[in-house]
């Protein structure tokens, strides 16, 4: 065999191949190339990250060496454990719902025609800033039913079962013939047949009497029967109007719900007209009148969403709103690569599409779902813009996390050092996480 001179090629120095990266670049011109970009990653990645080490070790003015007092900290401080819990809390259930959700739209988009419209509508709120998904979700978990769009869905459907009253204000005036009793009222007296009854009430606003209620009329006696009267007994004034009786300008409980309770058990009821009166049948006859407390059921309001108790699932549900088009995207990618033939070999084999899916899209689809968690996974360790944003005043320390409690030790409470303790640690939570996926990803690119 000929050697490389015999051949009439002249060998290359291996000085000058040493010089050489595989694409033929020197490696004084490559260095050059990357200098710009490593004085960047230095001055706003490997700096920032440096100092913000040596300053957890310093006390709040950073003049003085204050040991792991700022790492200690981290465990002893209410708020920051708070934040601690809530975060455990955002990496456990964020990502997993968010990519769950995103695995279910993107297997079923794959049977539908306007499957491409539908990813596009469920993506669009990935082109929406932090701040504005906060804003948005403000208003729709807004306590006011007449606002928030989430209370007026729950109200509506609330109300369709269990309507609120138009009396919920309603209460015996100054010597009235009622006293409590089970959430409504009944006469301290009985009633006989022949007589005409009295119910007087107040404390309902004149705007919030029923649109069907009329002016007040005093029932007349009825032999054989009870008759009676229950209005809004309140003439505007000083001075107007006489307690306990009818008068002009006063209407009638419209629709109110009359029961005559003898020995415990109702022995007949009715519901008064429009001008407040009523009539009971003989069967009444020595019972006590009672409005029942479904007249004075206070009107549904719906949920506090943000308040101490669900405030942190609420903010969970709208980064899922967020982010579950993400997942979807990039699993549809994975499940556009998926061979159909193991599909269709499973069918055939006789598996329901539940096991199809559980059994070969899943464990096929395994890469992709972990890029997507872990992608999540510190995404959420590092969530700061939709707590801030969305938990009112009132329930931000129950929302709080991690990185609204570093804002808040450094810029609001000026303790800079824990702050910086903080940092770090979010920096330790997030390496680990990191590291699974290169490691991963080595994998992938072995195979």
């Amino acid at each position: 065999m000929k050697s490389a001179t015999t051949a009439g090629v002249s060998p290359v120095p291996a000085r000058s191949r040493s010089r050489r990266s595989v694409t033929g670049t020197r490696r004084i011109v490559a260095a050059l190339f990357l200098l710009p970009a490593l004085v960047l990653l230095g001055a706003l990645v490997v700096y920032p990250i440096g100092y913000s080490v040596v300053r957890s070790f310093s006390n709040a003015s950073g003049d003085q060496f204050a040991g792991f007092d700022n790492y200690r900290a981290l465990f002893t401080d209410s708020g920051i454990r708070t934040a601690l819990k809530n975060n455990v809390i955002w990496v456990v259930f964020a990502p997993t719902v968010a990519t769950a959700l995103g695995l279910v739209f993107a297997v079923l988009t794959e049977r539908v025609r306007w499957g491409t419209a539908f990813k596009l509508v469920v993506f669009m709120p990935m082109a929406i800033s932090m701040l504005a998904a906060g804003i948005i979700f403000r208003l729709v978990y807004d306590q006011d039913p007449d606002k928030g769009v989430a209370n007026a869905v729950w109200v509506g459907v609330h109300d369709t079962f269990a309507p609120s009253s138009a009396f919920p204000k309603a209460h015996p005036g100054r010597n009235s013939p009622l006293e409590p009793d089970r959430g409504g009222f009944i006469t301290t007296a009985t009633v006989r047949v022949g007589q005409s009854v009295s119910l007087p009430l107040v404390g309902v606003a004149p705007d919030r009497m029923p649109k069907d209620a009329r002016k007040a009329v005093r029932a007349e006696p009825e032999p054989g029967r009870i008759t009676g009267t229950t209005w809004q007994d309140f003439t505007r004034g000083k001075g107007v109007g006489r307690p306990g009786e009818v008068d002009p300008t006063e209407l009638g409980y419209a629709g109110m719900r009359i029961e005559a309770v003898k020995d415990g058990r109702v022995v007949a009821s009715t519901t008064a007209a429009d001008d407040g009166t009523f009539t009971l049948p003989a069967q009444a006859d020595g019972a006590r009148l009672r409005l029942p407390a479904d007249n004075f059921r206070e009107p549904y309001n719906g949920v506090d969403w943000l308040g101490p108790s669900l405030v942190t699932p609420a903010i969970i549900g709208s980064y899922v709103w967020m982010w579950a088009g993400f997942a979807m995207v990039l699993i549809a990618a994975g499940l556009a690569g998926v061979p159909r033939e193991l599909l269709e070999a499973a069918r055939v084999d006789g598996a329901t599409e539940w096991q199809v899916f559980r059994r070969v899209t899943v464990p096929l689809l395994a890469p992709v779902l972990a890029v997507v968690v872990v992608t999540l996974m510190i995404n959420v360790l590092k969530i700061f813009d939709l707590v801030y944003i969305i938990a009112p005043g009132s329930s931000q320390d129950d929302a709080n996390v991690l990185a609204l409690e570093l804002y808040r030790k450094g810029f609001s409470e000026g303790q800079p050092g824990i702050a910086s303790a903080i940092a770090v640690f979010l920096l330790l939570l997030v390496v680990p996480v990191m590291l699974f996926n290169m490691r991963r990803l080595r994998r992938e690119v072995r195979r």
